[in-house]
This record gives structure tokens, C-alpha cells and sequence, in this order.
């Protein structure tokens, strides 16, 4: 076997990359003539690596424990001492040492090892022992090849660094690199918590539509397609929002959706335009249930996934523990600009405040959308340890049931962390009237050049004619919680497969 890894694959001349795949299929037709197949449809396996080693734990050196096993996984390592070899075999749950002496093995799987290359996919059979060092290993007399990898892995001790190569090909940078599995790790523990918390709290999983007639449930600019077989111009859905609420106007109480959003904005290390977030909704709660809930969520899965609820972002350290505070939008924001600011504020007024603070307003901004834009570009930028801020204006808020003293506030929360919204709920408009008014409104700034505002759904007014009961209902963004729990500063380092452009020819 040629000492091939000794340079990173990433760093190999194309030639020699060229040589050593073809060196790779010589070795998988040499195989093939004897009769040997490199890639057979299935194998028997018996064992993982990680649970021998919880089994065997403690053992002297120089043990047969005479107990037979199959592993399968990926070879990762090989020592040849004559017609003495050693391999290490890594699968999902670890790794294990294979002693492979030829005197003992099959001629086929003689054959094997012989053509045996770095992570070229095997199952291995035999006894459970401890080496001469005492290191846990398997005793080898059986060796088949189950896949041939005609390209060489990256070195394990450089890695794949190059970024964009890393993110177009995640599968080896998984292999490369064990901080990328384990970010990925993170996310998939954290993922599965929140949705047993859910099902605990006795919510029902659900499942709305991605292409839509109009995209609806937020504020963003959609994708567009079109379906051939209606002749119709769909949306990609940029919320599951308005569907799930049409599930408790249906009887079902209590829903959630882990689901795949699509806006087409802005790509930087917080934005893709392809993105997750778990929503939810439930019959008979306000919005202090909705944030009840989503401080629940993320605890479980900041538990769950890393055991601990302090985290470095940047040059801060952020403590998950709660009771996290609950403060006023506009108490805040007075406290931050030296003046109170309210919707009903002379527009004249408030455009001057945002100037003064470095904030450039659009004409086409109401009152309080001026209020909101102080609060997005110069309050929350400061807002570094969890906090829920509560109470912003119904002009952005066009879903939101507005609050008890106050049209033009609605009763809305949004979850701060790091200068990041992490999470958004509110009490849910269930007034068919003032529901169907705020659409016409958001139309009016649609059909005035507002890319993002939001359109009219009939549809879902007429469900909300059938009665929603009061309504509780929570966003949480996924991507942009896993990059806290993960520690880690770009998006696209928790996304598996992140967008981007086409590689270029040649």
C-alpha cells in the first residue's frame, strides 16, 4: 500500500490526484478479475465499535475474550509490519483496531488487505482481544471490501480548510474535520429535544405546504416558480405561520412545524436564504405562554445537546439560565435615545430622531416602522445576554392581536441574544375584520413597490371567520440558535449543505 496521505488531498496536484484514482481502480479491477466483488449490496454487522469498547472496558493486555464479532465502517488508518498488519477501523460510533495476520485470514480476504487503501469502506469478522499493549482490537480472519474509495481522504492532521470546498463537499469535510461533525452533532441533539419537549407539552407535529399560491406568515421577499401541470405561479413559503393557525381554527389545539423557509434576501454569516425554524402554536395562550415556551425550547436544547448553558459568542460569554427579563419595548428604547417614541408620534418627529442616530429613513416608512428601525439598528445591537423585549408596533407586526390599552402597539415579543433576534411570538389576531383591514393596508404598500409587504390572504381570513380561539404562537430560528450552542460565527458552518454559487467550469 502506498504511504498516499502523507499530503492532504486537498493540496494534491490534480496529476497526482489523477494517478492515485487511477492507482484505485487497478486495485478494484485486480479484485474484480479474482473474482471478488468491491461493492456487494449489503452486510451483516454485529457489533459497533463503541459498544465493545463500553464492553471491554478494563481489560488486561493480552486477552481473548472468545467473542465473535462483524464490525463494518471505514478504514482510516493502516501499519504494515510484514504478514503483520494493523488497521483502524472508524464507524458511527468510534473506532477499532483490526490485527490482521495474512496466516490467519481467508485468501480472499488476504486479497483484500493487500489492495486495501484509506477510506476504502470493509466489514471485518473475529475475535475480541486486548494487543500485547493491551489496546482493545479484533482479531481478524475474514475481510471483505464493501465500497472501493477511488479518492484519497484529506490528511487527518491538516484537514479540508479551503471554505468553499468544505461547504460544497460537507461529506468530507465530516470526515476531515471533527469540529464540523461535531457542530452538526450539536444541531441534531438540539433538534431532537425541543421536539420531544413538544410532544411532552402535547403538541402535534405537522406538515404545511412549501409551494404556495402566495407566500404569507412574515415580512421578506419570496421565491418564485411555476407548476406546470396547473399553470399556476406558486410562492416557496417564507413561514408555515398561516396554515398552522388555520390548524387551530381545524380543532387541532396545539401544533408545531420544524420546517424549511425560504426568503430571497440577503446571503452573510446570519442570513441564508434557505433556513430552518421550528413555529408554533397554541389554542388558549397569549403571548407570555409564547415566551414561557420558547425559553423551555431553548434550554432543552441547549441541555440536551451540550450539557451546559454557558456559551462564548464573540468576545462575550452568554448564560442560557433563566428566568430570562421581560422589559418593555419603548421603556428601553427611552432609556437608549434619551426621549420617549411612540407610534402616534408626528412622523416629522420621529424621521428626525432616527437621523440623529445614524438611522437613514425610506419614504415609504410609517411611524411605526420608524419606530422599529431605532429599535432593530440602534437598540438591539446592545442587547447581549438573553432578554425578551416586548410590545412592538402593529404597522410591522401585521399578524399580531394588538395590545389591551394600545391600537397601535401589539401584544409581541422578540427574543434578543448577542444583538440577534432569536425568536418572535405574539398573541395571535383572531379578528377576521381587523385582519382582513391590516391586509389591505399591507396590499396598498405592496402595490406602492414594497416587495416585502405582506399580501392579502383571503383564504385565511375566511378561516379565521370560522372562529380562533385566543392564541398563542412562537418563531424560533434554528440555524441562528445552533451557531450560539456551537459556538461558532457563520451560518453556513451549521447548514449542511449551504447555498451557493455554481463552481466554475474547468
Amino acid at each position: 500500500m502506498t504511504n498516499e496521505t502523507d499530503q492532504p488531498a486537498d493540496d494534491i496536484a490534480a496529476p497526482t490526484i489523477d494517478a492515485l484514482i487511477a492507482e484505485r481502480r487497478k486495485k478494484r479491477a485486480a479484485l474484480a478479475d479474482a473474482g471478488i466483488d468491491p461493492y456487494p449490496s449489503r452486510f451483516d454487522r454485529t457489533a459497533l465499535a463503541g459498544e465493545l469498547h463500553q464492553r471491554h472496558e478494563g481489560l488486561e493486555a493480552d486477552i481473548r475474550t472468545g467473542e465473535q464479532v462483524r464490525l463494518a465502517g471505514r478504514v482510516t488508518a493502516v501499519r504494515r509490519h510484514g504478514k503483520l498488519s494493523f488497521a483502524t477501523l472508524a464507524d458511527t460510533s468510534g473506532s477499532m483496531q483490526l490485527l490482521l495476520q495474512v496466516a490467519a485470514m481467508s485468501d480472499q480476504a488476504a486479497a483484500v488487505l493487500d489492495s486495501l487503501d484509506l477510506g476504502d469502506w470493509v466489514g471485518a469478522e473475529g475475535e475480541v482481544i486486548t494487543s500485547r499493549r493491551g489496546e482493545l482490537s479484533v482479531d481478524t480472519t475474514e475481510l471483505w471490501l464493501l465500497s472501493k474509495a477511488l479518492r484519497p481522504l484529506p490528511d487527518k492532521w491538516h484537514g479540508l480548510t479551503e471554505t468553499d470546498t468544505r461547504y460544497r463537499q460537507r461529506e468530507v469535510d465530516l470526515l476531515a474535520n471533527p469540529d464540523s461533525r461535531k457542530v452538526f452533532e450539536i444541531r441534531f441533539a438540539a433538534i431532537a429535544a425541543m421536539r420531544r419537549h413538544m410532544e411532552a407539552e402535547h403538541f402535534v407535529e405537522v406538515e404545511t405546504p412549501i409551494l404556495q399560491p402566495q407566500a404569507g406568515g412574515a415580512i421578506a421577499r419570496p421565491f418564485f416558480t411555476h407548476a406546470n401541470a396547473l399553470d399556476i405561479d406558486l410562492s416557496l413559503r417564507i413561514a408555515p405561520e398561516l396554515y398552522l393557525k388555520r390548524l387551530v381554527v381545524g380543532g387541532f389545539e396545539r401544533v408545531f412545524e420544524i420546517a424549511r423557509n425560504f426568503r430571497n434576501e440577503g446571503v452573510s454569516t446570519r442570513h441564508s436564504p434557505e433556513f430552518t425554524a421550528l413555529e408554533a402554536y397554541r389554542a388558549f395562550g397569549d403571548v407570555d405562554d409564547g415566551m414561557d415556551l420558547t425559553e423551555a425550547l431553548v434550554m432543552a436544547a441547549a441541555q440536551a445537546s451540550t450539557g451546559r448553558t454557558t456559551f462564548a459568542a464573540g468576545e462575550s460569554e452568554i448564560d442560557l439560565a433563566g428566568p430570562w427579563p421581560r422589559l418593555q419595548l419603548l421603556d428601553m428604547l427611552e432609556e437608549k435615545l434619551g426621549r420617549r417614541v411612540h407610534p402616534t408620534d408626528p412622523r416629522n418627529d420621529l424621521v428626525a430622531v432616527c437621523e440623529a442616530h445614524g438611522v437613514t429613513p425610506l419614504p415609504t416608512w410609517g411611524p411605526g416602522k420608524l419606530v422599529f428601525e431605532l429599535y432593530d439598528q440602534v437598540l438591539l445591537p446592545g442587547l447581549v445576554d438573553p432578554v425578551f423585549v416586548i410590545g412592538f408596533p402593529v404597522e410591522v407586526s401585521p399578524l399580531a392581536r394588538h395590545t389591551a390599552d394600545d391600537p397601535t402597539m401589539a401584544d409581541r415579543f422578540e427574543l434578543c441574544i448577542v444583538g440577534r433576534e432569536f425568536a418572535n411570538g405574539y398573541s395571535e389576531l383572531n379578528i377576521p375584520e381587523e385582519q382582513a383591514e391590516r391586509f389591505e393596508v399591507s396590499s396598498a404598500a405592496k402595490a406602492g413597490g414594497d416587495a416585502e409587504a405582506h399580501p392579502a390572504d383571503q383564504a385565511f381570513v375566511r378561516s379565521l371567520e370560522y372562529g380562533l380561539p385566543p392564541t398563542a404562537g412562537i418563531g424560533i430560528g434554528i440555524d441562528r440558535l445552533i451557531m450560539l450552542l456551537a459556538e461558532v460565527e457563520a451560518i453556513r458552518d451549521v447548514i449542511l449543505f449551504p447555498m451557493l454559487r455554481p463552481e466554475a467550469a474547468g
